[in-house]
């Protein structure tokens, strides 16, 4: 299959371009953003480089039947993912990462159930990981630059072995204690997420979130401030800001109204909205619904 390679100017782009996946995203940082994808697949592998230069919310579930390799090319770390392993962080600005996507019957008897303890979504580095992904970042863009271009049999098999030796020679890079702590603020930052997906308008403040999460409020803001580098109240109010966004983003000005909008995402002062609005996402927000018109 040609490679695919896709510019985009929105996560909810971003979010969309590989089929596969079940993903939030939601912008974090200020700024217009910007956002690439590099794809290819063949016989049950995928590869892809995804680049996005402002912070966003992730929250996956990677494809069914399926184990990812993923690598982040800020750390260097290597991190594996499958169906059942979910997620929610926050990238850096500037976020790059490359993945192997393998299909689990390509993996043969080699994978029982239980040989990922201990390892799916832990941070691995080795000296071959950043050299690996360094090198397939180079190879996905040299076959998009190459007009009728593919990833063909004999590379994606290279891929899963070259995945695998990778795995190998990686180890832990947290000792336990540590790979404790990032569990329980996982364990946290998850169910705060899925409370506030679950009742999407309402306005939580942080006692609820905390009471949700079975911890106190200093847990909480700790959890989240080591987790995803932010405050549980600022998470909240860019959720509310990327949802507005979303709004006026899909309506017709005929069909709806700013002040509407705003409200709806618990945003009453209309001027100090339009001002969070345009400090994050570079426009005023009548400039988003006009777009539509």
């Amino acid at each position: 299959m040609a490679i695919k390679v896709l510019q985009t100017l929105d996560v909810d782009q971003q979010r969309t371009a590989i089929d596969g996946w079940q993903q939030h995203y939601a912008q974090m940082s200020a700024g217009r953003f910007h956002g690439s994808i590099v794809h290819a697949q063949c016989n049950g592998v995928e590869a892809y480089e995804e680049r996005m230069n402002t912070r966003v919310e992730q929250h996956f579930h990677a494809p069914d039947k399926a184990l990812v390799f993923s690598f982040d090319m800020a750390d260097g770390a290597l991190y594996l993912l499958n169906s059942e392993s979910q997620n929610t962080w926050i990238t850096p600005e500037h976020y790059r990462e490359v993945a192997v996507v393998v299909d689990l019957d390509l993996m043969g008897q080699g994978l029982c159930p239980g040989s990922l303890d201990g390892l799916l979504l832990t941070p691995l580095r080795s000296q071959q990981s950043q050299v690996f992904s360094s090198w397939l970042s180079y190879v996905l863009n040299k076959l998009s630059a190459t007009p009728g271009a593919s990833l063909d049999a004999s590379l994606s098999r290279q891929l899963v072995d070259d995945c695998l030796f990778v795995l190998d020679c990686s180890s832990r890079s947290l000792d336990q204690l540590k790979q404790r702590r990032l569990a329980e603020d996982r364990r946290i930052v998850g169910q705060v997420f899925e409370l506030a997906s679950a009742y999407p308008e309402d306005n939580f403040n942080v006692l609820e979130l905390a009471t949700a999460a079975g911890v106190t409020v200093r847990q909480l803001q700790h959890s989240f401030t080591q987790f995803t580098g932010i405050t549980p109240s600022a998470w909240l109010r860019l959720r509310r800001l990327n949802a507005a966004h979303r709004d006026l983003t899909l309506a017709a000005p005929e069909e709806t109204t700013v002040a509407e909008v705003a409200m709806r995402w618990s945003f009453w002062h209309l001027g100090r909205f339009a001002e969070a609005y345009k400090g994050l996402f570079g426009e005023q927000p009548k400039c988003t619904l006009q777009r539509r018109g």
